[in-house]
């Protein structure tokens, strides 16, 4: 991990959005959060933070118990609407359903949401030992296969800007990621493994609305003892899946 991750990076956020913010981090946190660490993570005052919480608890966005917020049954609501309504998941699933398949691992599909990669639609491995992200997992765009896909094809202007904000003062880890995005845009798909979870390898290629609008990556994951003898193979198949829903997606 990061020797940085001990101080967490306070997101700049007009005062308009910090409520939206506030939400992002109670939906991201996984778990029910403590105020104090609602306070450590926006970096809102604790009287800011509390009136930010009220409109939220109103609306049902936000439930509280015992000073610990979590996301309210309002978020059940929005979180249903989305899975029968996107455009993006309607479309990628059959192509997600038809690689689990084939390749027996799972695969997720992925979409940078603030600065983070965040899984919207998950098909798991019928395996008993398989990897898997919970659809709403997120994690910064500066690490995995998933993360890194994505990041390669924002507009350049973006990545490197967000480059610069996820590794600050980090130079040569900078000049790395670059250069790894430079060659991911080339090769069309983005390979790791444990940067984001032990042991677990990845792929992901690059899913678009039109030629150079990305909507998002799929990513296949397998562990990696399984992957070892089978990676130009699952690298292969991940591509070809990623490029049939790039061509349902812009047939609309």
């Amino acid at each position: 991990m990061n020797s940085a991750a001990s101080t967490p990076q306070v997101p700049v956020v007009a005062t308009s959005e910090r409520s939206l913010m506030v939400l992002s981090v109670i939906a991201r946190h996984g778990k029910p959060i403590a105020v104090r660490k609602l306070k450590e993570l926006t970096g809102l005052p604790q009287s800011t933070l509390y009136r930010h919480l009220l409109p939220l608890k109103k609306w049902g966005l936000v439930q509280e118990q015992d000073n610990f917020y979590a996301p309210g049954p309002l978020s059940v609501q929005l979180a249903w609407g989305f899975d029968h309504t996107s455009y993006l998941v309607s479309n990628a699933q059959p192509e997600m359903l038809q690689l689990a398949k084939k390749c027996g691992e799972s695969v997720g599909l992925m979409v940078a949401v603030n600065d983070q990669v965040t899984c919207l639609d998950m098909v798991d491995s019928e395996q008993s030992l398989r990897c898997s992200f919970s659809k709403g997992r997120s994690h910064p765009l500066s690490r995995g296969a998933s993360a890194k896909a994505v990041l390669a094809h924002l507009p350049i202007a973006m990545a490197d800007n967000i480059v610069q904000r996820q590794l600050h003062g980090q130079d040569d880890d900078i000049t790395r990621l670059q250069k790894e995005l430079a060659a991911i845009r080339t090769q069309g798909y983005a390979v790791s493994e444990g940067e984001v979870d032990w042991g677990v390898w990845g792929v992901s290629a690059p899913v678009f609305y039109k030629p150079g609008q990305a909507a998002g990556a799929i990513t296949l994951m397998a562990p990696a003892i399984r992957a070892e003898e089978r990676q130009r193979e699952l690298i292969a198949a991940t591509v070809q899946a990623a490029a049939t829903i790039s061509e349902r997606l812009s047939l609309f």
